[in-house]
């Protein structure tokens, strides 16, 4: 029993080194702003709550932050753990609106793998031309199914500083 024991834990601290370099721990194109342990692990790393933040890539001056869960464990710390399709969501305007380009309603915005193979969650874009805002969705999709779990948040397109003019999203939608 001891020396199966030893060969597990073995296997494990080998899986843990060589799964951390080939799997990411976190968001690759999100800046992690901090992060708070929800449950304890005693050998392998917690389970923690995340939140990172992007600036949308097509549109200057709106930048989203979203929390999402981190399982720990120890396929967690190998980068093998289904992480759930759990997202809060927030973007807001930190700055000018400008679009750099034009895009499609519903365009992603971000997406992070959630699991090994299966499961990305998407932060998507689109535009609401009556009221001038935009609107951002995270959800989850896998590769068989969907999750209903979603989150929404909408950003109206308002003057910043002393810019009067402000652009129209609906003259960046392609059509």
């Amino acid at each position: 029993m001891l020396v199966i024991n030893r060969c597990l834990l073995a296997a494990a601290a080998a899986a843990v080194l060589l799964g951390s370099t080939l799997v990411p721990a976190q968001a690759d194109d999100a800046d992690l702003v901090f992060r708070r342990s929800t449950t304890f692990r005693a050998l392998t790393p917690n389970d923690k709550l995340a939140t990172y933040a992007f600036d949308d890539p097509a549109v200057e001056g709106v930048a989203c932050y979203f929390t999402i869960p981190e399982k720990g464990g120890l396929a967690g710390a190998i980068g093998l753990a289904e992480q759930t399709s759990d997202v809060s969501l927030a973007c807001r305007q930190v700055g000018p609106i400008r679009f750099t380009k034009k895009s499609d309603q519903g365009e992603t915005a971000f997406s992070e793998r959630r699991s090994m193979f299966f499961k990305k969650m998407q932060i998507v874009r689109g535009c609401d031309a009556k009221r001038n805002t935009l609107v951002y969705m995270a959800y989850s999709d896998k590769l068989i199914d969907g999750s209903p779990k979603n989150s929404t948040s909408a950003v109206p397109i308002q003057p910043w500083g002393t810019t009067v003019d402000v652009p129209k999203c609906a003259d960046w939608v392609k059509s």
